[in-house]
């Protein structure tokens, strides 16, 4: 009996291919879109939350140098734009106030640069670094020459040398003989010269002393008027002043008798000694 054969067949047709393809770009679509509709969703809940963004990330707070001297940390500015009150920002108001008495030591690290108005400090008081000379005046401020034993230099020259922590000034016995607006310009120039040089110094401008109604060269309503100036100066510099105008001040408004002699119309050993104690009455 012949043997049956079993044939079995291969089939040309090529194996079924998987109904989905593959593609890059249609898992792009699908991240571009999840993306956008969490962002969408994301802005929403800020916009309708005004704690969003605290209660995501908490209070964080930026602090930044400050690094115009014409602004105070606190970046509080007078009318005019500059600070009310040291150098990289004032923190108090011009003219200085009384504060607590200073030690008479503190004169050790001051300095003071006068004219004729107050040549006597360092006879009379215990302010002894004293750069002055009769010619020095507030239109010749940044010119005279000044002997001392740092040599022929200005005033700016000497202090740029001496580096006083505290800087004194009293300029001004030439009023009534120069232009006022020289005087101040002068003056403003000498004040910038000395901030930008002692960054870390204490300057203080000192208002110039009242006269009486027989000094013909000068009246006091003149006077008010530089101190008015010379407080301008302070606050557009960064630096300090002290009304030792009314210091020396008695109740007519005048100079006081017993601060000047009647003679020569020069300040009197009382008077010094005034200035010196309001001086240390009139720190920051």
């Amino acid at each position: 009996m012949a043997k049956k054969k079993s044939i079995t067949r291969i089939s040309n047709k090529k194996r079924g291919r998987p109904k989905v393809k593959f593609s890059i770009w249609g898992l792009l679509l699908i991240f571009v879109l999840s993306f956008a509709t969490f962002f969408v969703l994301y802005m929403l809940a800020a916009n309708f939350n005004e704690n969003f963004f605290d209660e995501e990330f908490g209070n964080i707070v930026v602090e930044e140098q400050n690094d115009d001297p014409s602004v105070p940390d606190n970046g509080e500015k007078t009318e005019d734009g500059d600070p009310t009150g040291k150098a990289g920002g004032l923190s108090v108001t011009n003219p200085i106030a009384q504060s607590e008495a200073k030690d008479a030591s503190y004169f050790e690290s001051c300095c003071i640069i006068t004219d004729s108005t107050l040549i006597d400090m360092a006879k009379y008081t215990g302010l002894k670094d004293v750069v002055a000379c009769d010619q020095l005046s507030a239109v010749s401020c940044n010119t005279t020459v000044i002997e001392s034993s740092y040599g022929s230099k200005t005033a700016y020259e000497t202090i740029q040398i001496k580096k006083p922590k505290n800087v004194y000034i009293m300029l001004g016995s030439d009023i009534g003989k120069s232009s006022v607006d020289d005087m101040i310009a002068s003056y403003t120039e000498l004040v910038k010269n000395l901030r930008g040089y002692l960054k870390e110094s204490d300057i203080y401008i000192m208002q110039l002393p009242p006269v009486r109604n027989d000094d013909t060269a000068v009246s006091n309503s003149a006077i008010n008027e530089f101190n008015t100036k010379l407080l301008t100066i302070a606050n557009t510099n960064n630096v300090y002043c002290i009304d030792t105008n009314t210091a020396l001040k008695g109740v007519d408004g005048m100079i006081s008798e017993q601060y000047r002699n009647a003679e020569t119309g020069v300040l009197t050993e009382a008077a010094y000694k005034t200035l010196a104690d309001y001086i240390l009455c009139h720190t920051v």
